[in-house]
C-alpha cells in the first residue's frame, strides 16, 4: 500500500466503528499558548478531554500534522542520524470522549494490524505502564500474548504528556520486531536487541494513550472527570513496515523526496553514509518546512519563525554538504506539494508562496554561510591544536548574529569533530544583547 492507501485504509476503519473524520488542525495550536507546534493528534481535542468543550460527537479519527522540534517532544538531533525519525510527520490517531477506553483501544489496534493489514502476531510486542495490570490482562485476553510478549515500563517510557502541563495517562505501545537486519547497532559491544532497546530493529508502531488525568502547574495530577482514549501512529513508520522497507527514507512518499534531491545534488543515496544524512535532513526539512509555511508561518528572528528560519538553515548547510551552492531546497518542496497536495489541499493553494519563501530565505543565507564556515573551520582547528574540545561562547554568538547560524547548527556542524560549545557563555551574550 501507498502512504496514502494506508492513510485512506486506517480512517476508513475507524469511521466503520462509529468515529467522525475530523479534519487535521494546523501545526499553529489554536488557543493554547503552551505549545509552539501541534505535535500530537490529540492538541485539537485538549479541550474536551478537560471538559472544557463539547463535541458533536464522542469517537473522532483523523490524520493530523505534526512538528516536533521544540519543548518536551523534540526529535531534530535524530533527524538524519537515524532512518525513522522526522521532524514534521503525520499521526493517524483514534479517541474516545468519555466513551469507550481500554478494551476496545486494544481490540480495534490489534484487528488493524493483524487482520485488515495482515502484520504477523508472531512479530509484535506491547508494553504497558508498571502498575498497569488492566492493560496487561486485556492485551492477553484479546490478543492472546503470552506474558514475556508484554514487557512493563515506568513513566519515561509508559505514561504519556502532551507537555509540562495538561491531559495525560498511562499508555500502551505496540513494538514491531524488524528482524536482526533491522539492528543499527550491531557488533555495538553489550548491546542487547529488545523492546525499548535503542535500536532499529524493534520499533513503536502505535501509542494507545488512556487519559485520566490533567498535569497541573504544580506538577500534580488531577482526575478527570471522565475517562478518554487517545491513539498515535506515525504513517512513516507504519508505511515502512507494510512497505517491507527498514528505512522510513525508502518509503514511496519519502523516496520521491530523496530522488529529487539527488537530482539536483547529481548524486546518489544509498552510496556515502555522510552523504544520506544530508539527503534525509533535506527530505525531512523540505517537507517541515512547507507545512509550516503553508500555515502561515514566515522566517523571523524569535518564535516559530525561527524555528522555520532554523530548519531552512540546516537544509542549507546540508545542502552545502552535498556540493550545492545556488538555493535548491524550493525544487524539493515543490514535490511535497505534488505527493502531499491531496492529502493536504493548502499545501497547492500556497504552493507560490512556500516557494518563494523558501528561495528567498536560501538567497539570504548563501550571503553569509560560506563566511561562517570558513570562520567555524578555522576555530575548530585552533581548538585542535590547543588540545581544547569546547568553543567558546563568543564565537558561537558570532556565527549567530554576523552569519545567522543558529545555535542547534553550529553544534551540529561540530557533533561529528567531537566539539560542544559553551552555551553559558553564548547565552551572556544573547542577554547582553537583548538588554542593550
Amino acid at each position: 500500500m501507498t502512504g496514502n492507501e494506508i492513510r485512506k485504509s486506517f480512517l476508513d476503519y475507524f469511521a466503520r466503528q462509529g468515529h467522525t473524520l475530523v479534519k487535521s488542525s494546523s501545526l499553529i495550536p489554536e488557543n493554547d499558548p503552551t505549545l509552539l507546534f501541534t505535535n500530537a493528534g490529540m492538541v485539537q481535542f485538549k479541550n474536551v478531554f478537560l471538559g472544557l468543550e463539547q463535541r458533536p460527537y464522542v469517537r473522532a479519527t483523523s490524520a493530523q500534522k505534526c512538528l516536533r522540534i521544540s519543548g518536551k517532544h523534540n526529535d531534530l538531533e535524530s533527524v538524519g542520524r537515524d532512518t525513522y525519525h522526522h521532524t514534521f510527520f503525520e499521526m493517524l490517531g483514534n479517541w474516545s470522549f468519555g466513551d469507550y477506553y481500554k478494551e476496545e483501544a486494544i481490540r480495534w489496534a490489534w484487528d488493524l494490524l493483524t487482520h485488515e493489514w495482515g502484520l504477523s502476531a508472531d512479530r509484535l510486542w506491547v508494553t504497558v505502564f508498571l502498575d498497569d495490570a488492566e492493560a496487561a490482562g486485556l492485551w492477553r485476553k484479546v490478543a492472546r500474548l503470552q506474558p514475556a510478549r508484554i514487557v512493563r515500563f515506568g513513566e519515561n517510557e509508559n505514561f504519556w504528556e502532551m507537555g509540562e502541563t495538561g491531559p495525560c495517562g498511562p499508555c500502551s505501545e505496540i513494538h514491531i520486531d524488524r528482524g536482526i537486519e533491522a539492528c543499527d547497532r550491531r557488533g555495538e559491544q553489550g548491546h542487547r536487541c529488545q523492546v525499548n532497546g535503542g535500536c532499529a530493529r524493534f520499533i513503536e508502531l502505535w501509542n494507545l494513550v488512556f487519559i485520566q488525568y490533567n498535569r497541573e502547574a504544580d506538577g500534580s495530577l488531577k482526575e478527570l472527570s471522565a475517562k478518554h482514549v487517545d491513539t498515535g501512529m506515525g504513517l512513516e513508520r507504519i508505511a515502512a513496515v507494510l512497505q517491507g522497507v527498514l528505512s522510513n527514507y525508502d518509503v514511496n512518499f519519502m523516496r520521491d523526496l530523496v530522488l529529487v534531491a539527488e537530482e539536483v545534488a547529481g548524486k546518489k543515496y544509498g552510496v556515502n553514509p555522510a552523504a544520506d544524512v544530508s539527503f534525509r535532513v533535506i527530505a525531512d526539512h523540505a517537507r517541515a518546512v512547507s507545512f509550516l509555511i503553508a500555515d502561515g508561518v514566515t522566517p523571523t528572528n524569535e518564535g516559530r519563525g525561527y524555528v522555520l528560519r532554523r530548519l531552512l538553515r540546516r537544509a542549507a548547510r546540508h545542502g552545502r554538504m552535498l556540493g550545492l551552492k545556488e538555493p535548491f531546497l524550493y525544487r524539493v518542496a515543490a514535490t511535497v506539494a505534488a505527493i502531499m497536495g491531496d492529502a493536504y489541499p493548502e499545501l497547492r493553494s500556497e504552493e507560490e508562496r512556500v516557494r518563494d519563501v523558501i528561495r528567498s530565505e536560501e538567497e539570504r543565507f548563501a550571503e553569509t554561510l560560506e563566511k561562517g564556515l570558513v570562520l567555524l573551520e578555522e576555530a575548530v582547528s585552533e581548538l585542535k591544536r590547543g588540545g581544547k574540545a569546547v568553543l567558546p561562547g563568543e564565537i558561537a554568538f558570532r556565527l549567530y548574529d554576523t552569519y545567522g547560524f543558529p545555535l542547534d547548527l553550529t553544534e551540529d556542524i561540530l557533533r561529528s569533530e567531537g566539539i560542544s560549545v559553551d552555551h553559558s557563555g553564548f547565552e551572556q551574550l544573547m542577554e547582553e544583547q537583548r538588554s542593550r
